[in-house]
């Protein structure tokens, strides 16, 4: 993929994202996790088309390492609420701002590269997709840590037209375990419980029988204190 077509297509990407998570939408495992997998397999795709020199490795490696933090930062400053029984995500205003400093970092480091090596700014700009996927991974690990732990039901993918959203037993089975890990940890701390609580907690995690997916949760419930709802 050609260098202007591949900024175009990131911009567009990035304003469709903000746009729609700034009103706030479901915490879709689809868009959270599979969308920003397939961006950085894109970019890993474009990255064998190219030589890269140590100067472009370099630069590359370090990019990478900046996304990433920046993704996990976005994901801390994201709002995660329920609504009607489903888990929403919203934008907030650091996130955008942590947006607009990370991809304001990308753009300074790229003319700067320029600036030394040309030829390593040229095939090091192939890698954007893979450093903005690789971000948004992260940030959608993060967003899921939270939305795990929170009142609502994490959906694979959002129903169209008022149809069913779409369920995973993988989701479903990972937030159980971890709400009933969270309500054990909790009511050990409560009867002085410490490290040999939490020890226990570990070993009775057991992720080979997921919910099906066909009912929500119910397992033990969060005291009002740990839930996030919409403000």
């Amino acid at each position: 993929m050609s260098g202007p077509v591949e900024v175009i297509l990131i911009i567009a990407a990035i304003g469709y994202v903000l746009t729609r998570r700034l009103i706030g939408e479901p915490a879709e495992g689809r868009r959270i996790l599979l969308v920003p997998v397939v961006l950085t397999g894109v970019g890993i795709l474009d990255l064998t088309k190219v030589t890269l020199s140590p100067v472009s490795i370099g630069f590359l490696v370090g990019m990478t390492a900046i996304s990433l933090a920046f993704g996990l930062l976005r994901g801390a400053s994201i709002r995660v609420f329920e609504r009607n029984g489903v888990v929403f995500m919203r934008y907030t205003v650091t996130t955008v701002v942590l947006w607009a400093v990370n991809l304001a970092i990308k753009l300074l480091g790229s003319v700067t590269l320029g600036l030394v090596d040309p030829k390593a700014e040229h095939a090091t700009s192939t890698g954007l997709m893979f450093t903005l996927g690789a971000g948004m991974v992260v940030e959608g690990l993060a967003v899921l840590a939270k939305a795990m732990r929170s009142g609502g039901r994490i959906v694979w993918q959002k129903g169209k037209s008022g149809q069913p959203h779409t369920t995973s037993s993988l989701l479903d089975g990972l937030q159980q375990k971890v709400r009933t890990t969270d309500w054990s940890q909790q009511r050990r701390r409560g009867r002085g419980g410490g490290l040999a609580s939490l020890i226990d907690d570990v070993r009775a995690l057991d992720f080979r029988q997921p919910n099906n997916g066909t009912s929500p949760y119910d397992g033990p419930q969060h005291s009002a204190d740990m839930r996030t709802r919409e403000p």
